[in-house]
């Protein structure tokens, strides 16, 4: 199996996961949850993180490495850069929740904590952008926004 297969599956795969877990914190995610909610909480999040570095691992080697398209390829592209902004954004948005989840998660477990309406709005932020990042990953893989030079 070639290094840019492999690298491109994880990368593929991640994508998976973040949504997936997204989408689980998201959907657990209640104005009231006790603490023991809160902590499965902290795991979904924790595997979150994982296949987010897991993405930004391979897709960094992709991008710096002599492992498939050059280098060139997608730095020479604004969709590009408008996608790794993005998920830039996704993670900025995701401190927020992961802290406040790692904060509560500790104490008696039918303890009940009033979860923020901003942890609300920041999950349903995260999973709208990254709806986006595949379709510019789409438009991009079709060399659509390369500035010929």
């Amino acid at each position: 199996m070639s290094a840019e297969l492999l690298l491109r599956y994880i990368h593929f795969v991640s994508i998976f996961v973040i949504a997936g877990t997204l989408t689980a914190e998201y959907f657990f995610l209640r104005s009231e949850m006790t603490r023991a909610e809160i902590r499965r909480l902290v795991g979904i999040d924790a595997v979150y993180g994982v296949a987010a570095l897991s993405l930004l691992a391979a897709g960094l080697t992709l991008w710096l490495s002599d492992i498939g398209k050059p280098a060139a390829f997608y730095s020479g592209n604004w969709i590009f850069h408008t996608k790794i902004s993005l998920f830039l954004v996704i993670g900025i948005c995701s401190i927020y929740p992961t802290v406040f989840f790692i904060r509560n998660r500790k104490g008696k477990a039918d303890d009940i904590v009033t979860v923020p309406k901003s942890i609300f709005w920041l999950l349903r932020c995260e999973l709208l952008l990254l709806v986006v990042i595949p379709f510019l990953a789409s438009l991009m893989a079709r060399g659509i926004g390369l500035s010929v030079q």
